[in-house]
Parts: C-alpha cells; sequence; structure tokens
C-alpha cells in the first residue's frame, strides 16, 4: 500500500520510486509477462508501449513533470517550490506531489550512489548517512538539500523532505540506520506541521513512520484524529493508514476491513473512499492467488462495485482517482472483467506508478502483462478487434 503511495514515489520511486522495494507484493506474474511480451496488441488500441510508460505518476499531471524535469535539470529547487505554493490547499493534489517529489529525490540519489559516486564529508543530514554533494553539473537531488537549508520556513520544502526520508528509511528496512532516519523523518514532521497548521500533508506522512515504528494504537489514534480534523474525506490519507491496520502492520485482517468498510459507509458523495475496501482486500491477497473463483467472491465483487461506483462519482481530474483505476485493473483482469478492464486502461494507460505495479520489481512490465492480458481476453470473448 505504501507504494502509493511512492510513486509515484513509490509512485516515482517503486520500481524506480523510492520505495524501489517498500513492499516487494508477493504476486510476480512472471509467466504472465512472459505471455505479455509475446501478445501486447496494445498498439491497436492506442495503448503506450512499455518501454515508454512513465513510473513516476499514476496519472497525468504536466505541471508537475515541466516543474521537476527543470529541478533536476538545473539543480534549482525553486521550479518545484513555485509548483508546491500554487497547489495551496488542493490537498489531494499536494499530498500526490509532495510523495513525487520525495520519491524523484531519493531516485535521483540512489542513481549517484549507484554510479559510485561517494557521499561527501561532513555533508550528511542525519546520523542515517543521508547525504548530498555539492558538485556542478552532478544529478544528486541536491537540489532537495539546498531548498530545506535556504529556505527553511518553506512548508513545502519541509514536506518533501520528510517524506524524503522516509523513502530513505524503507529502501533498507534491515538497516541499522532505518530507526534513526525514521525519528528524523518525524521531527521534520512536526516543524512542516508547525509551518502550516491547515496541511494535512505532515500528518500523512506520519501515518507512514507510525506503521514503521510501530506506534501504539492511542498515540496512532491521535495522530489519525488530528488528521481527520483537517482533511475527514482525504483519498492518501486513509491510503496510508490503511498498512497500519493490516495484518502485515500493527493490526489484523479485521481491523484493515473494519476501518474500510466503515470509512466507506461514512463517505459524503464525491469522495474516492468507497473504494477503501479493495485496497484492504489487496492489502490481505492470499500467497498463491491466481484462481478466478478468488476473484468472482461476492466480497470482492462488492468491492469492485464500490470502487467503480466511486471512480464514477468523483471528477474526472481527481489526483487520486488514477489509483483507483490501476488497482480495478488487476482485479477485474483477474476477475474475467475484460470489457470494463478496457475501459479503465484507456483512462489510465500510459502511467504505472501506483498499485499493484509499484508493488514489483518492474512496474512497467507488469502493467504490460495485465494489459495484454486484459486486450487477449476482450477479442477472445467478442469485443470488438482494434484497427491497427
Amino acid at each position: 500500500m505504501e507504494a502509493l503511495l511512492v510513486l509515484v514515489a513509490l509512485t516515482a520511486i517503486f520500481g524506480v520510486l523510492v520505495a524501489p522495494a517498500i513492499r516487494r507484493r508477493r504476486q510476480r506474474l512472471e509467466g504472465a509477462q512472459g505471455h505479455a511480451r509475446a501478445l501486447d496488441r496494445g498498439a491497436g488500441y492506442g495503448f503506450v508501449p512499455a518501454e515508454h510508460l512513465d513510473v513516476r505518476l499514476p496519472g497525468p499531471d504536466q505541471e508537475f513533470v515541466e516543474a521537476l524535469e527543470e529541478t533536476q535539470r538545473t539543480q534549482d529547487w525553486q521550479p518545484v517550490a513555485r509548483l508546491l505554493a500554487f497547489t495551496g490547499d488542493e490537498w489531494e493534489l499536494r499530498w500526490q506531489r509532495v510523495q513525487s517529489m520525495a520519491g524523484a529525490a531519493a531516485m535521483e540519489l540512489a542513481q549517484a550512489r549507484a554510479l559510485g559516486v561517494p557521499d561527501a564529508p561532513g555533508m550528511s543530514d542525519s546520523g542515517g548517512g543521508v547525504s548530498f554533494r555539492k558538485e556542478p553539473g552532478l544529478r544528486d537531488a541536491r537540489w532537495l538539500r539546498e531548498w530545506r537549508t535556504e529556505k527553511p520556513d518553506d512548508a513545502g520544502g519541509a514536506q518533501v523532505y520528510a517524506q524524503f526520508l522516509v523513502w530513505q528509511a524503507l529502501t533498507d528496512p534491515a538497516s541499522a540506520d532505518h530507526r534513526i532516519i525514521l525519528e528524523e523523518a518525524r521531527t521534520v514532521c512536526e516543524e512542516a506541521a508547525g509551518l502550516a497548521p491547515a496541511d494535512p500533508t505532515p500528518h500523512i506522512t506520519e501515518l507512514f513512520i507510525a506503521r514503521h515504528l510501530s506506534y501504539r494504537r492511542a498515540d496512532f489514534e491521535e495522530l489519525w484524529a488530528s488528521l481527520r480534523r483537517k482533511a475527514p474525506h482525504h483519498m492518501g490519507a486513509h491510503l496510508a493508514a490503511l498498512p497500519y491496520w493490516s495484518e502485515n502492520g500493527c493490526g489484523s485482517r479485521a481491523d484493515a476491513d473494519a476501518f474500510a468498510q466503515t470509512a466507506a459507509a461514512h463517505a459524503p458523495e464525491g469522495t474516492l473512499l468507497p473504494a477503501l475496501p479493495l485496497f484492504a482486500v489487496y492489502e490481505h491477497l492470499p500467497e498463491v492467488n491466481v484462481v478466478r473463483g478468488l476473484y468472482q467472491s461476492e466480497t470482492i465483487e462488492k468491492a469492485m462495485e464500490a470502487a467503480e461506483y466511486a471512480v464514477d462519482q468523483v471528477e474526472a481530474g481527481h489526483p487520486v482517482r488514477p489509483h483507483v483505476l490501476h488497482l480495478l485493473v488487476c482485479f477485474l483482469v483477474r476477475a474475467e472483467r475484460y470489457g470494463e478492464a478496457m475501459d479503465a486502461l484507456r483512462v489510465v494507460d500510459g502511467y504505472v506508478g501506483a498499485m499493484p505495479w509499484a508493488d514489483s520489481g518492474d512496474p512497467a512490465q507488469h502493467y504490460a502483462a495485465y494489459r495484454a492480458l486484459a486486450v487477449a481476453g476482450w477479442e477472445a470473448t467478442g469485443g470488438e478487434r482494434a484497427q491497427l
């Protein structure tokens, strides 16, 4: 779930989104991926070739792409800082962009290290060794460090840096520095919250920290209450909170289901919260989950129907809507509901910075495998073949 959550980091780093492995889910689909390479007729439907799929985002955000590319090219933090400032109180979009910026920074730093660039002495921001160099022309995310040092009172810079530290910590959860970096991230979250008291984004980042530092339930519920007072129907916040309640976190399947069902039941129209039970199902899929009957069970069918209802009732440009559609593609293909899967694919194709693709080692190929299965299933069951 945290994949989201990185996209984008998880969602730009998961796969290459920073959470390049925050949680590598079990479903690999090696066989399906091989099948996809041989069978992918997506070009006939206007689908984007696998090698051109964008792993940074779950859906289009041209303003973000332009600002990020300028910042990475020049190593000047101001383009992304201006973008966050203009985002204002669009909290769902702000959360998405903060995650993506942090993921991009983490990926940049990881790539620099992979090239053998040593960390500069004395540049560490924590005992965890998160560091940057200042060599001209080197892309190593020094723009984020400079953003923090040159503009310490900028809430956006603090938010991105806090999320960056979280992605750094979760990249290697077995590291001795794991807890140290998470503790620093929590401190930066508190600072960011003080700089923009109305903004829920720092609290959402702390939800990741709470899950990995195993907050007591009373402490987690206090954090959650503070967040809900600011943004009670924030889908991204609910997606970030769900792993805490899961059996892989600090709760159980029953806890996660109760959390998701309660949120969905009390969701006002125009929100994505009715889709949350589908994410709870995904959190607890069994190791072996390719049996068609599982995906045609009453529980999963209800969750899929609720998710489809949610994406239909929100505006097309909702920043978290693509996350729901990507997960629906996975479930619809497994349930052999190919026509509905094709409808979802036409909306999100081109971007793969979302679950479940981001939970795999190769998001683009994982997505392309399912897309190929959807196309093949659609045509085999009487769907009109695309004209090449």
